[in-house]
This record gives C-alpha cells, sequence and structure tokens, in this order.
C-alpha cells in the first residue's frame, strides 16, 4: 500500500514514528485538526483531495470489477487483456480493482476515470471487446461509439465535466436504491485503507472512542431500531445491552458471515467489496459490550473475502485502528478468522459457536442465551455481516437519522441477493417498506423473456414463497410473517411460470433435510418423511407401483400436521422454519399439489413422471439425430422419414428436445 499519504504531517502529529496519534482520523480526513499552525493544515487538506479524488487526477485510472462475480463472467482474462493494451501502448495509466457494484449481470464491468471528466462504467467488458473500448475512451477521449455498452457515470466531483450519459441515480436498477451498505462496493479499491479513510471510513470509529461511553453506544443502537440482518430480526440495541450490563472478564463478539441460504450472496460482495467496513462495525460493537476478541467465523468457499479481510486486518492494525490501544484510547481488540467447512446447521449462532470452539457445529438448548453463555462460556453477542455494516452509518450520523427510513417496526435499509428468473441478477439494497413489485419489476427489470412471474422465494429455506396477487406487500419483517413467508438474511429467489411450486418446496426440503444435524428427532426424522410425501406426489407414475390419489392426498394432509409438530418441538430455529416452503406454497398454490395427485399432471412441465415427449410428424426431417443420441434407443424411425417415441422405454431425460435442430419433438 502507498503509505505517502498517511505519513505525518510533523513531529506533533504521531507520538512516534510507528503509531499514529489518537486524533490520526481527524487530522487525515474528516473533522478538526489537531495542530492548527498552517504548514500542517494547508498539507493535510492537499492529502484530503488526492484521496478523495477532488483534484484533477495526475493520470487516467481503470477501474474493474474483481469481486468473485466479476471473476466468474471473466473479470480475470478482461484485465490481463488491459494490462497487455496498456504495455502495448505504453500507456501511464492506473488499473485498481473493486468489488461487485451490484449489477451482476452486466459483468465483467470497467470503469474508465479520464483526468477533469467524470468516471464511466461500461457493461460485458470482454478480453474481446477491451481494444475497441480503449481506442475509443484513451485513444480519442469518446465514447461515441461504444454507448451501447455505457452502463451509467458516476458522480462528477471537483474539477470534473459530466459526459453525456446518464448518472448511476438514474439507472433503473439504481434510481429506487438507497446504498448505505453497499455505498463503497464496487465504487473504491478494498485493499486501500486510504481510499476508504477518504471515504468516511473509520471517522464513526473515532467519534465512538472519544466521545462516547459503551452504554452509550448500545442506548444509540437501539434507539436506532437496527434489528439483525441474519434472519431473526432481533434487535441489535437490546442483544448488545445484555452483554454490556453483564460482569465478565471476558467478552466476545462474533461476526457470521456463514451464508448457507440458496440464493444468497449478500454477505460475501460486502466483504469483498468493502472489508474495513465491516472491521469499523466490529470495533465499535466489541467496544459498546466489552470484548477484547472477537471471531470472524466465514464459510471457507469464500476465498476472495477471505483474502480482502485478512488483508484489511493486517491494515488496520498497522495503523493501531485494531490491536492494542486502539486510536490511544486504551481499548484493545484482537479478530480472528475462523474457516466454516459449508455446513448450512453453523448458521444458528449457538452451532457457529460450537464450531468456533472445535466441536461438531450442533445447537443447543436456551436459555441461557449468549449473550449471557455463549463462546467457551462466556458472554457473546452474535451478529451478522450486514448488521455490523451498517453500524459506522449509526454512530456517525445518529440514531434518529437510521431511525428516519423504513416503517415502523422495520428501520433502515435491507440488502438483497437478487437471483433466479430475472433480468438484472445482483446486490440490491433498498429501503425497508419498499414493494416487492418495485424490486421485481422496477429495479431487477421484471422477468426473463418477459414471461409471467410466479413467485419469489424470499428467506432461504427458511422463508416462503410470494405470489402475483401479494406483489404489493410491503417488505418489512412483520409484513412477511402474514404472508408464511420471513425476510431471512436476504435472498429473493424469482420464479416465472414455468417453475412447479410442488418441485420447489421439494428442493428446499431435500436442501434442509440433507442439511439437518440430526440432534433433534422432529428435525431429522420429520423433514425426512416430508421429503418423501413430496417425493411419492411428484414422481408418482400411472402404471409404475401405482399409488391412489387418496393415499397421496392423505399425505399432503399429514404435511401440514407434521409441519406443525416439527414447527412446535424442534430445537432450534432452523429446524422450527424448516417447513415455511412446504407451508408457503400449500397455501398459494394448492392447486399445483392436486394437479399432481388427481390429474397426474405438472403443469410448469417440470416432474418428469408426468409429462410425456412426442415427436411431430410434419416437422421430422429424419436426420436420425435424436435417435442416434437417445441411451435408451427409445427413438425409431427410418432416415429421412418421420421418427416416434417408445413411451413406455422413454426415461424422459430430454436429449431429445436439446439435439432436435427443427423443433419437432414436443412436450406434453
Amino acid at each position: 500500500m502507498n503509505t505517502k499519504l498517511l505519513e505525518p504531517c510533523c513531529e506533533q502529529c504521531w507520538h512516534s514514528p510507528e503509531k499514529p496519534c489518537h486524533e490520526f482520523i481527524s487530522c487525515l480526513a474528516i473533522g478538526p485538526l489537531c495542530h492548527t499552525n498552517d504548514a500542517c493544515t494547508t498539507l493535510r487538506q492537499a492529502r484530503v483531495a488526492a484521496l478523495r479524488g477532488q483534484s484533477v487526477l495526475p493520470k487516467p485510472r481503470i477501474y474493474i470489477g474483481a469481486g468473485t462475480c466479476g471473476l466468474g463472467a471473466g473479470a480475470g482474462k478482461t484485465k490481463k487483456k488491459i494490462e497487455a493494451y496498456l504495455k502495448q501502448h505504453q500507456l501511464d495509466v492506473e488499473l485498481i480493482e473493486t468489488g461487485c457494484i451490484g449489477l451482476c449481470t452486466a459483468e465483467p464491468i470497467v470503469d474508465v476515470h479520464l483526468p477533469g471528466r467524470t468516471r464511466v462504467s461500461f457493461q460485458k467488458v470482454t478480453e474481446k471487446s477491451v481494444d475497441a473500448l480503449l481506442d475509443q475512451v484513451l485513444g480519442q477521449g469518446s465514447i461515441d461509439e461504444c454507448r451501447d455498452t455505457v452502463i451509467a457515470q458516476h458522480p462528477a466531483r471537483d474539477n470534473e465535466t459530466a459526459w453525456d450519459v446518464p448518472f448511476f441515480t438514474e439507472h433503473p436498477f439504481f434510481k429506487l436504491q438507497t446504498r448505505w451498505v453497499l455505498e463503497n462496493c464496487g465504487v473504491i479499491n478494498p485493499s486501500s485503507l486510504e481510499e476508504y479513510i477518504a471515504a468516511g471510513g473509520y471517522a464513526a470509529l473515532e467519534k465512538a472512542l472519544r466521545s462516547s461511553k459503551p452504554a452509550d453506544l448500545c442506548a444509540e443502537v437501539e434507539k436506532s431500531g437496527l434489528r439483525g440482518r441474519g434472519g431473526g430480526g432481533f434487535p441489535t440495541g437490546k442483544k448488545w445491552q445484555f452483554a454490556h450490563k453483564i460482569e465478565s472478564d471476558q467478552k466476545y463478539l462474533v461476526c457470521n458471515a456463514d451464508e448457507g441460504d440458496p440464493g444468497a450472496f449478500m454477505d460475501r460482495a460486502v466483504i469483498e467489496g468493502d472489508p474495513h467496513k465491516l472491521l469499523e462495525g466490529m470495533i465499535i460493537a466489541a467496544y459498546a459490550i466489552g470484548a477484547s476478541k472477537a471471531y470472524v467465523y466465514i464459510r471457507a468457499e469464500y476465498p476472495l473475502a477471505i483474502a480482502h479481510l485478512k488483508e484489511a486486518i493486517a491494515q488496520a492494525k498497522s495503523y493501531s485502528l485494531l490491536g492494542e490501544n486502539i486510536l490511544g484510547s486504551g481499548f484493545s481488540l484482537d479478530i480472528r478468522i475462523k474457516h466454516g467447512a459449508g455446513a448450512f446447521v453453523c448458521g444458528e449462532e449457538t452451532a457457529l459457536l460450537h464450531s468456533i470452539e472445535g466441536k461438531r457445529g450442533m445447537p443447543r438448548s436456551r436459555p441461557p442465551y449468549p449473550a449471557v453463555s455463549g463462546l467457551f462460556g462466556k458472554p457473546t453477542v452474535i451478529n451478522n455481516v450486514e448488521t455490523l455494516a451498517n453500524i459506522p452509518k449509526i454512530i456517525q450520523n445518529g440514531a434518529d437519522w437510521f431511525a428516519a427510513v423504513g416503517t415502523q417496526g422495520s428501520k433502515g435499509t435491507k440488502v438483497f441477493a437478487l437471483s433466479g428468473k430475472i433480468k438484472n441478477t445482483g446486490l440490491v439494497e433498498v429501503k425497508m417498506g419498499i414493494t416487492l413489485r418495485q424490486i421485481v419489476f422496477d429495479i431487477g427489470g421484471g422477468i426473463i423473456n418477459d414471461k409471467k412471474y410466479k413467485a419469489v422465494q424470499i428467506g432461504g429455506p427458511s422463508g416462503g414463497c410470494i405470489p402475483e396477487s401479494e406483489l404489493d406487500i410491503n417488505i418489512d419483517y412483520e409484513s412477511l410473517k402474514t404472508l408464511g413467508a420471513m425476510m431471512g438474511s436476504g435472498g429473493l429467489v424469482v420464479m416465472d411460470e414455468n417453475t412447479c411450486m410442488v418441485d420447489v418446496a421439494k428442493f428446499f426440503m431435500d436442501f434442509i433435510q440433507r442439511e439437518s444435524c440430526g440432534k433433534c428427532i422432529p428435525c431429522r426424522e420429520g423433514t425426512k418423511y416430508m421429503l418423501h410425501i413430496l417425493t411419492m406426489i411428484t414422481e408418482h407414475a400411472a402404471g409404475k407401483n401405482d399409488i391412489s390419489a387418496l393415499q397421496r392426498f392423505n399425505g399432503v394432509m399429514q404435511l401440514e400436521q407434521l409441519a406443525q409438530v416439527i414447527k412446535d418441538t424442534s430445537l432450534c430455529g432452523l429446524g422450527q422454519t424448516a417447513p415455511n416452503p412446504i407451508l408457503s406454497t400449500l397455501r398459494w398454490f394448492r392447486h399445483e399439489y392436486e394437479q399432481h395427485i388427481f390429474e397426474n399432471t405438472c403443469a410448469a412441465k417440470v416432474c418428469k413422471n408426468f409429462i410425456t415427449y412426442e415427436i411431430d410428424a410434419e416437422t421430422c426431417i429424419g436426420c436420425t439425430l435424436c435417435a442416434r443420441n437417445c441411451p435408451v434407443e427409445a427413438i425409431k424411425g427410418a432416415p429421412k422419414s418421420p421418427h416416434y417415441i417408445l413411451s413406455d422405454v422413454c426415461i424422459r431425460c430430454g436429449l431429445c428436445v436439446s439435439t432436435c435442430r427443427v423443433g419437432a419433438v414436443k412436450v406434453k
């Protein structure tokens, strides 16, 4: 890291050449100067301007979104091509990696920032399109011939002029967003402490350590109305106060970054794109509850996030923002990283604590709650990534500022991961109270290929489905419960008309059953039997071990009764919410269950035992391609003559549909 901008102005500024004084952040970026002589003032102000990019850039900059989603889309190859281009043309251009800005469907994303001009983002910049883009923007200083790849331009700063393209605040994907947690993601270099400080980072930490007592911080967070963003929605301030009030020789703070829900990637993106924000929130939280040790429990499947977090911890320690005597306050904190092994149950807080202790990740009975007796038997507060990432802005701007946004019982913003059958997949942050319709159609752009919306699965395996009739519901903790769903960690999986809701219920039940820790009988055996019933409903085929419709309908009745027993008697929250996907699909899509049971049909043509394949004799050209690819030789016919399918031999693999070049194979 280039540390020139962080060097002392004079001998008075730091207590020693190695450690900054307790006024470090104020001196560098935000508040009043600790020394007021003219030389120091002028130099510091120049440094702040340089850090914030408010002065004219000395040379062009190229930013590339290099989060996991960007790398998956080919950003690594794009970066190598950009490096080769700059070397070939002998251009002095700074190349910077950022995290994901949220619009994952547009990856790889490349930004170009020319001196005196605003920063412009371009979408789907592959290695093949790099030369044409850079020839235009760097070579000619124009974007006329590449406007079709422009996403938007960033806000203009001092001494900058705007391009003739929309700003990000006008882009449909970003227009309705309120980016507090995600404000730096995709914008700053996550490996640069300088850029985070220039964006206002660690100012809240300094304010907390210099101006607030721990009890005041707990009260401020409670007043803000911040609730746990990991799924339960428990008031964060109350949890902090429980731990703060308990006398103990040792307390712990644990960040739960074990993101196990299918379709969820919020925590990963925050840590990859803005790791210092998480660290700042953790340090403030630890100071508030009196913890001197903290853990980040993160999935080992997130190597990039782990690498950025380790780098941020090392940087923070090197400038007395973490470790011993933070900013000269007398408060010390040690943060360690614990790798999770991918067990879904470890998202449950007591199972997570057992895993950190080196035990098998299994929940335990409560009380006592972790705030009283948690990690190693000591008072422990467990918050997830998004919860902690909200803390710096709450402390910096005040509880009233945060509470002014949202609904009566759900304050602030919420980050959602949009995936599934939606045009604009990615990460969004919106005010609590926004409607689901706005998220799916205004921000998400609607359904792929303009097909009909069927449902959204919200809250992951513990959540529920929301049908079209409820699209105008306001997204908050209380409203979702009325529909049999829950906020969860923030996964939003969109489904279209070609989705079978019975199959969806079976998918989530299969996931839950496999991930059950097996400690309590209701969850272990109950989910297994519910999966058996769903399998029986979706895989029945007439003539093959025929089971009467009455028996299968009785299975649905047992599902509802069994679900209630599991909810009432399971040990942990994961078991108690396990039946939610089944209950919500039964509530809103019962007719699909009835179709499977009584009519032996799957309207979405997903459950293969309820569908048949036929070849249209008028369309078939007799190319034999389908017959040659059929794994069981169920397709017969002479070359250049119409073919036909032996239905009793067909295994419904669908290869004939995908290989037919003229669309002659029909699904019935």
